[in-house]
């Protein structure tokens, strides 16, 4: 309950010490973060597991947000990077699951140590420290890089968002709606229209109906941004957002020959929500030791809950029975083969 509290309620450890003495129950700061380490520990064998299966994935989502650390007299800026295996847009069998990890800083060579040992599908962002996996000649083979056209849009639908300018008027401020920006984010809407209708099919079927739907409004699309872009200053906002796409075209249009490919990579960034809701409530992580065990903990959670588990009742049942479990059997208390023993007596 204590880490669960934490890391999937968002409640602080101090919170909970103070909640506990109120309920006669005094509770110090250092054995609340000892229990919260102990359970690391022991969750680590079924850590390994998520993460050997979601790197077995042939197509993975990518992302990172910001962790404050603790340092002396200020905190600084570290990361959390997150991997996740979700296969179901496109009918995969594989139970979805994710991954956590924390670093200091946001330095490339960490997302190609997490990566150095896989290969496939990534889908991310344009961030540079990537871009050293996607060589033609890396081993252990090559990583094909799909990029998330909700990146590519949100930068354009900023300078079309009618709403926002409005309230900007209102407030006695300038707004200005760009035409050329709203027309093309009606463009890219109609392309996730389309997805949204074939999500779930299978990956052939997918790319057939791609092919016969998509791609020529992609064609088009292409066409029409060029031309547009070819009217406007190179320091125009818009021309910045066209070129953010059109600079990277191929990356942004390899769901057209690939029905796994998915049109965005929302799947990495909602893994993330939970940790960006968390860190305004604990504000920072108190070392980089606190930043580890904070990546196992979102990693075990967010795993149980992509599969409709309840990660409390999963991590209690869990480490009331591993000590004992055969290791031979560990899989079995993975979160998509566990069996709640509420529902089993129930049933």
């Amino acid at each position: 309950m204590i880490a669960f509290e934490k890391f999937g309620q968002h409640q602080p450890l101090n919170r909970q010490a103070e909640r506990y003495a109120r309920e006669g129950v005094p509770l110090s700061l250092s054995t609340l973060a000892g229990q919260v380490g102990a359970i690391c520990t022991v969750m680590q064998p079924i850590f390994e597991r998520i993460e050997a299966h979601v790197f077995a994935g042939e197509r993975l989502h990518g992302d990172d947000t910001t962790v404050p650390v603790l340092a002396k007299g200020k905190t600084d800026t570290g990361r959390c990077w997150v991997y996740v295996r979700d296969d179901r847009p496109f009918a995969g069998p594989a139970p979805p699951a994710g991954v956590f990890y924390y670093s200091r800083d946001r330095r490339g060579e960490h997302p190609q140590r997490h990566l150095a040992r896989w290969a496939g599908i990534l889908q991310a962002d344009a961030y540079g420290g990537y871009d050293a996996l996607y060589g033609a000649d890396r081993s252990p083979g090559r990583i094909r890089q799909a990029l998330c056209w909700s990146h590519g849009r949100r930068k354009l639908f900023e300078l079309a968002d009618i709403a926002e300018a409005a309230r900007r008027k209102a407030r006695g401020k300038t707004a200005i709606i760009s035409p050329i920006a709203l027309e093309t984010v009606k463009r890219i809407d109609v392309l996730f229209d389309i997805e949204r209708d074939i999500s779930g099919r299978s990956a052939a079927e997918r790319l057939a109906l791609r092919q016969q739907l998509s791609a020529p409004r992609v064609a088009e699309l292409e066409r029409w941004m060029r031309e547009q872009r070819a009217k406007l200053s190179r320091h125009d906002p818009v021309a910045k957002a066209l070129d953010y796409m059109l600079t990277r075209w191929t990356a942004f249009t390899g769901f057209l020959d690939d029905g796994r490919i998915y049109l965005t990579n929302n799947a990495a960034e909602r893994a993330l929500k939970g940790l960006a809701l968390g860190r305004r409530s604990w504000l920072f992580a108190g070392s980089d030791r606190g930043g580890v065990r904070a990546a196992m903990m979102y990693s075990l959670i967010m795993t149980g809950r992509m599969n409709d588990v309840d990660p409390q009742e999963w991590l209690s049942d869990v480490l009331a029975r591993i000590a004992d479990h055969p290791a031979q059997r560990l899989d079995e208390l993975l979160p998509w083969n566990w069996q709640s023993p509420t529902r089993y007596k129930a049933a």
